[in-house]
């Protein structure tokens, strides 16, 4: 057999795998429902809506994207008197896909009407909540959020006994909440719930959910394009735990196994 017939074979192969490999992540269209809240933070919302409208771009509209608000289409303020953002519709739990939840932008504490707590209490007490839930009890929806974003879920008793991460700054009352605080940049627990640590941790979310949805071309086309790639390793509740030197002292003191001599490995 020639060489350019084999060849032939092996390319005709590939390009029905990859375009087989392309059909299957072209069945799973996804859509991402970005929630903005008087007082949201920018960068928790655009940093996430940039990257899945460029895997849209790539994928030729895998993914789409929207910002929505729990009132429906209207102009919603940002925090720290930063522009508004237009909710284009109103956050629907019913339908599948990812909803992504951002943090509040303010003073890190204190009882001002622009403090960040003051600011998720306020949130608290539209229909975002409800609305949350709802999302969390439905099988087809992802819940995303970044970094003070996780306390809402939390506020509204969600999150007990979930791992989950949110600003430095919010661990201790996150874990007040009920929820098991990780210390890591992103955190997926079980495959509907994933939060990240942090504002900047949006592209590290957004980057994961395409990774995860599109698969790793898709991905890294958009960290190529933003110059970015995605920080950490993603945390789950699976794979050997470590020592805790903290809690265990003992373990600093156990001998460590010898490494094996090359010599009697290839006996």
């Amino acid at each position: 057999m020639s060489f350019a017939l084999i060849l032939s074979l092996v390319t005709t192969a590939a390009s029905a795998k990859t375009k087989k490999n392309n059909d299957t992540f072209k069945d799973k269209s996804t859509h991402v429902q970005i929630v903005l809240f008087d007082g949201f933070d920018l960068l928790d919302a655009l940093a996430p809506y940039e990257v899945f409208a460029a895997a849209g771009m790539y994928s030729k509209g895998a993914v789409t994207v929207e910002l929505v608000s729990a009132e429906g289409k209207r102009s919603v303020p940002s925090g720290l008197n930063g522009p508004a953002l237009e909710a284009q519709a109103s956050l629907d739990p019913k339908r599948p896909g990812i909803i992504l939840v951002p943090g509040a932008s303010g003073k890190p504490a204190g009882n001002s009407e622009d403090a960040i707590p003051n600011i998720l209490k306020k949130a608290m007490k539209t229909d975002l909540p409800e609305m949350l839930k709802q999302a969390f009890n439905n099988k087809e929806v992802t819940v995303a959020t970044v970094c003070g974003g996780t306390l809402l879920p939390a506020m509204g008793g969600l999150l007990k006994d979930r791992h989950a991460v949110t600003n430095h700054i919010g661990m201790v009352a996150l874990g007040a909440l009920g929820a098991i605080p990780i210390e890591a940049r992103v955190v997926e627990d079980g495959p509907r719930f994933v939060s990240g640590g942090g504002v900047t941790s949006g592209l590290d979310v957004a980057l994961y959910l395409v990774d995860r949805e599109l698969g790793p071309q898709i991905a890294n086309a958009v960290e190529k394009l933003f110059e970015y790639e995605k920080r950490g390793t993603v945390w789950r509740a699976e794979g050997i735990a470590p020592n805790d030197f903290n809690t265990n002292p003992k373990a600093s003191e156990e001998k460590q196994p010898s490494a094996i001599p090359m010599s009697t490995a290839k006996k």
